[in-house]
């Protein structure tokens, strides 16, 4: 089926993921626990409304069963490998008979539950296999029973809640919709993650891989090749975090790409220097400014940034090429320098973002590209603008990954206990599910 499905869709082979997530058991057990108080309310919602036959009536005491009181007793979410999960809840009903003390009702349903991925390519909940069934809890005599539970069938409407089940749940299609959201990085350039196919379901946890596309000015961006395509790493068998989301090298290295691309790196630098300053250490430069002005820097990339992850370490190598000039507005270079540098990489998450800054330069380089004044030699260059470029370049580009990165997420939910590790050519974070309070 896989090769008829890519001799089918022949644009997704080239297609390979670059991130991905696994939700563990214990973060199903999680989602259980946040839906059930959500699942009890859409029930009562549905079981207590008032029949609109009853409202034009207007019967103060309708003579039929009445539901009074809806109570969720047990939801759970089951792991079934390769299939899907299964939803099993059981909700306690309170039942007023006509001239009749309150009976206890037990309404079961059980519900198998799986992803699809639309032709739109959005991931959609599909469910199957519906199965409630309603008993009497405090039953005194099984014909009793019998005829209660037949005179409550006609209240609950079996089928309506099997069409809407998956309501009962915090994670109805628009928040999976939102996990393919586009999420600003800067005004110019947004990210989006789009899953490649449904989700796996396994022992280990429901696990999607994802790849990250950008787009600058509404237009999607060519990534950079990928060396090997990136598999989601085997967690533990029993991980105690929620969540696990892994990004691979090549991820990171696209998204400086196209901040690259956007133009969000391109800095103009201020400098200590002026012309009459640097003519004191060049003295070729008397010739080309008669009057004394500030000096300024402007850099640009001459290659795309690459991150190179190592097992505890990131780097960040930039390659770029610093224009050396004066005057404004009309800014006239007179001196070009090759920069390359490697700075270490910083990662951390602060709610659904990642934090990215570069940390310290671990190693610089300056090398001549062009000069109006002749052969400047390295030594000199290196005095004049290595403590500059050394300060204000990391500062500059940090001050663009401020805001951080929007990590693939579902509305509603934010990361807590967070642990970013390092491992060559990919970065795990487990963590843990935290429903938002909501506001308004």
């Amino acid at each position: 089926l896989s090769i008829l499905l890519s001799l089918l869709v022949p644009a997704h082979t080239t297609r390979s993921p670059d991130c991905g997530g696994i939700l563990t058991p214990s973060g199903l057990s999680y989602l259980a626990e946040v839906s059930k108080p959500h699942a009890e309310a859409v029930l009562r919602q549905d079981l207590m409304a008032p029949r609109v036959l009853d409202l034009f009536l207007g019967s103060p005491e309708p003579i039929r069963n009445q539901i009074n009181s809806v109570k969720v007793a047990e939801f759970s979410l089951l792991l079934i490998p390769d299939t899907g999960l299964r939803l099993s809840i059981d909700v306690d009903l309170g039942i007023t008979p006509a001239l009749s003390t309150t009976k206890v009702m037990r309404l079961s349903i059980l519900v198998d539950l799986h992803v699809e991925m639309n032709p739109e390519g959005n991931l959609e909940l599909v469910t199957s296999a519906c199965k409630p069934t309603v008993e009497e809890m405090q039953s005194t005599e099984e014909m009793e029973s019998q005829s209660s539970s037949s005179d409550v069938d006609e209240e609950i409407n079996i089928d309506k809640i099997c069409l809407e089940v998956s309501k009962l749940l915090l994670l109805p299609h628009e928040q999976l919709m939102s996990l393919t959201a586009q999420f600003p990085v800067t005004p110019s350039c947004q990210v989006q993650y789009l899953p490649l196919a449904a989700p796996m379901f396994s022992e280990q946890g429901i696990t999607i891989s994802l790849q990250t596309t950008f787009q600058v000015a509404g237009m999607a961006t060519p990534l950079p090749v990928s060396p090997v395509p990136f598999s989601m790493p085997e967690p533990a068998s029993s991980s105690p975090s929620h969540l696990i989301l892994a990004f691979s090298e090549h991820f990171y290295t696209s998204l400086f790409f196209a901040l690259e691309i956007a133009g969000a790196f391109n800095m103009t630098i201020p400098s200590p220097l002026t012309t009459a300053t640097m003519a004191q250490k060049i003295t070729q430069m008397g010739s080309l400014f008669q009057e004394d002005l500030p000096v300024m820097l402007q850099a640009v990339f001459r290659s795309s940034p690459r991150v190179v992850l190592e097992e505890g370490k990131g780097a960040l190598k930039l390659f770029l090429t610093v224009h050396i000039g004066a005057g404004s507005p009309a800014f006239q270079s007179f001196l070009s320098v090759n920069v390359d540098m490697s700075t270490g990489l910083l990662l951390s998450i602060a709610d659904t973002r990642m934090m990215i800054s570069a940390a310290v330069i671990e190693d610089i380089e300056l090398s001549l590209a062009a000069s109006d004044m002749g052969p400047v030699p390295a030594a000199l260059l290196e005095e004049l603008f290595l403590p500059t470029i050394r300060e204000e370049v990391p500062a500059q580009m940090n001050a663009v990954l401020s805001e951080g990165v929007f990590l693939p997420h579902i509305s509603s939910f934010t990361y807590t206990d967070v642990n970013v590790t390092i491992h060559k050519d990919y970065v795990l974070v487990p963590c843990n599910l935290e429903l938002r309070a909501r506001t308004g």
